[in-house]
């Protein structure tokens, strides 16, 4: 049952499809710990307490064009609107484990 899984999740972590680039990597874990420790206060759930319309959802990544690793890392990294920059707070490396964290939620519906 273990190598069934491992297996699925290497097919999915290798997975990208619709021009969007999802990635299941170790990241996500580290990803997670550091969601949890800087951005779970606003983003509980995938959603978003300052601007509900603009969730962590994968409707709403898609409608505003942050549904790539690439572009959740920029958001991370330089803040926007309300968000503030977590350029300080986060090396490039957790930003982007972060950001691999919220895609992967994002596909499993968080």
């Amino acid at each position: 049952m273990k190598k069934i899984l491992l297996i699925g999740f290497v097919i999915l972590g290798l997975w990208t499809g619709s021009g969007h680039e999802f990635t299941l990597a170790a990241g996500t874990t580290n990803g997670s710990k550091m969601f949890n420790a800087n951005c779970a206060a606003c983003h509980i759930g995938g959603g978003n307490i300052v601007n509900r319309v603009k969730t962590l959802k994968w409707d709403a990544l898609q409608k505003y064009k942050m549904d790539s690793v690439a572009a959740i890392r920029t958001q991370i990294v330089n803040g926007k609107n309300s968000m503030p920059s977590f350029r300080t707070r986060l090396t490039h490396e957790q930003a982007e484990n972060v950001a691999k964290f919220v895609l992967a939620q994002a596909h499993k519906g968080w």
